[in-house]
């Protein structure tokens, strides 16, 4: 089969689908040029970049599979792929831990001034070094604090056994896990038997107990948080955004710093990728990434494995 990789694969998953037979194509097609072209492969693999929508489909019926490296599919039409027979494939696991960790990696980072500090000491000499530590020297620990997990599947759990090691106390959301108490291996690689149980409740209750806020949900599904969620926030509530842009309202977002009720931000994603809006690039106050969250070696191998494995199943 002559399969496109349109946005990269980890070369261990490249091996494995030309081991198996498979004419790989890894040279980049830009999305307006796909309509005339895709119709020359039998599958294409994408990640966030490349958009898999009806008109590509509808002008490549030699399509037979499309494969995303990652866990979100807002970036391919399910419908029209359904309707066509075609497979659609993803990675849902494969990432979880490094999206778990950049999520944890912003929480330290904001709650102890470092994306305010890093801007001001990259500056050509610090004119007030004691100026700047005393502004930065009011951080407070993550221990003891609550962490609000909005969504609850993979990457939420690997979230929360990393911020348990923390010692915060966990809350989570979901709408499609019902409320009451869920179990959750800890460090499932390490050791089996280490279990805990995380409430599960509605989502205002969690807005109005935790801390911080995590999104760990896919897009597409519109705003998660927008300005009457906030509203129902603590005041001082820090937010981490390494999910999907386009789930938290990016004007609300600002508003509510703007005026107190939120204390911290981290976002690894935006409503429009690059950023239009360049207001919450300038707030020192904001931990920002430009979606990175798989972006780690370890998950882009397991990606391109696991990618290569349903591809090779599939066309046997």
């Amino acid at each position: 089969m002559r399969i496109l990789i349109n946005d990269g694969l980890h070369p261990a998953g490249l091996q494995m689908l030309k081991d198996a037979g498979h004419e790989v194509d890894t040279n980049n097609i830009p999305q307006e040029e796909l309509l005339t072209k895709l119709n020359e492969y039998d599958a294409i693999l994408v990640r966030s970049a490349t958009k898999v929508r009806r008109d590509l489909m509808d002008a490549a019926p030699n399509l037979k599979l499309v494969g995303r490296g990652g866990v979100g599919l807002d970036n391919i039409d399910l419908d029209a792929a359904k309707e066509k027979n075609i497979a659609v494939f993803n990675t849902p696991a494969a990432s979880s831990r490094s999206v778990a960790e950049l999520a944890i990696g912003h929480l330290f980072g904001i709650v102890r001034s470092l994306p305010m500090v890093n801007k001001a000491m990259s500056l050509d000499g610090v004119t007030d070094f004691k100026a700047l530590k005393k502004v930065a020297s009011k951080g407070i620990e993550l221990q003891g604090k609550t962490l609000g997990l909005i969504g609850f599947g993979r990457i939420g759990r690997e979230t929360a056994s990393i911020a348990l090691g923390c010692g915060m106390k966990i809350i989570a959301f979901d709408p499609y896990t019902d409320e009451g108490e869920v179990t959750i291996n800890v460090h499932p690689d390490y050791d089996a038997n280490l279990k805990i149980n995380v409430k599960t409740i509605n989502k205002d209750e969690l807005l109005a107990q935790a801390d911080f806020i995590s999104l760990h949900i896919p897009g597409g599904q519109g705003y998660v948080l927008d300005t009457e969620d906030f509203a129902k926030m603590k005041d001082g509530v820090g937010i981490v955004n390494c999910a999907r842009g386009g789930t938290i309202s990016e004007d609300a977002m600002i508003a509510a710093v703007e005026r107190g009720k939120v204390k911290y931000v981290a976002t690894d994603v935006f409503e429009q990728e690059p950023p239009v809006d360049h207001r919450i690039l300038r707030m020192d106050a904001v931990g920002l990434s430009p979606h990175i969250g798989a972006s780690t070696g370890e998950a882009q191998k397991r990606v391109g494995v696991e990618l290569a494995e349903k591809i090779i199943d599939f066309f046997k």
